[in-house]
């Protein structure tokens, strides 16, 4: 084996090294990928249930109660 494929081997060898103990870290680019898309769905469904009927007039009778709130 030449000096040069010894040094390249051997950084091959620290690199897996290195990579191993760092152990699973951090998400994976599919793992933010569904993360993403549960916080979109998730933003979704709570869009809609802020914006139903019932509950969008409660909270319109919330702020109403708030502002005329007497001090």
């Amino acid at each position: 084996m030449t000096v040069a494929a010894k040094k390249v081997t051997s950084w091959w060898t620290a690199r897996r090294a290195r990579v191993r103990a760092d152990g699973e870290a951090g998400m994976t680019t599919a793992e933010y990928a569904v993360g993403t898309l549960a916080a979109c769905a998730l933003a979704a469904v709570l869009y809609k249930v802020v914006t139903s009927g019932p509950v969008s007039s409660a909270l319109q009778q919330l702020i109403v109660k708030a502002l005329h709130a007497t001090f």
